[in-house]
């Protein structure tokens, strides 16, 4: 990725962080515009280099990638109108629209990550998640213990994780932890520094092809319930 860029992107978030108003925003409004078009041209780059290796993200755009800064603040007691992170996600068939798991690129200045997987699937969806977890358990182990995936990705999103066993599964299931899950996605956190280098581009997507086999086994249930 473009280092001065995204340099360029984290000083204008954290001027957001500390101005999240519309008068500030207002005024800025035309730094935001360069910044976020310099924003979708990288996504673009990254598709490009992502379909050469994940057939299914081949056609998308930027456009349907990269999510809007303005927050919905409808039903949330923090009113602030705009999101201090700039991301996308993407993904094949609908990219960020289409439910399925797929590459998500979050820059928000100390909290910047790379991350895939399935996050709070809809009740019916996450069991038989589990189902297909139980019963192609050897493939989704040899996924996440693959030692560049666990490097990376060491763990599993852990908000909201059962304390026991979910029924109708054995409690005495050798592998019953990764049945407790509510969340089926993973991250991996990354300093601003990281992506400010003039090869983030080569490295994210390097970090991305990790994720691959593990979207892929997610999706397949995915688009059995769909």
């Amino acid at each position: 990725m473009r280092g001065e860029l995204i340099g360029n992107i984290f000083a204008f978030l954290r001027e957001l962080k500390s101005n999240n108003n519309r008068e500030w925003f207002a005024a800025h409004k035309e730094s935001y515009l360069q910044l976020k078009s310099g924003f979708e041209a990288l996504t673009d780059e990254l598709i490009a280099r992502i379909s050469l290796w994940d057939e299914e993200v081949k056609g998308l755009k930027a456009k349907d990638c990269v999510y809007r800064i303005y927050r919905d603040v409808r039903f949330s007691p923090d009113k602030s109108p705009y999101k201090t992170h700039f991301g996308a996600y993407i993904c094949g068939f609908r990219g960020r629209n289409s439910g399925r798991c797929g590459y998500y690129l979050h820059l928000e200045p100390g909290s910047s990550l790379l991350a895939g997987g399935c996050h709070c699937p809809e009740p019916t969806l996450l069991k038989r998640l589990r189902q297909d977890i139980y019963d192609n358990i050897e493939e989704f182990t040899g996924i996440i213990r693959e030692p560049g995936f666990a490097a990376e990705f060491p763990e599993i999103d852990p908000e909201g994780k059962l304390k026991k066993v979910p029924l109708p599964f054995p409690p005495d299931f050798s592998e019953a932890d990764l049945l407790k899950y509510k969340h089926y996605d993973v991250a991996s956190i990354k300093p601003d520094s990281w992506f400010e280098d003039g090869d983030a581009l080569e490295k994210t997507d390097r970090v991305f092809r990790k994720l691959y086999k593990f979207n892929r086994f997610l999706n397949y249930t995915i688009d059995n319930v769909s």
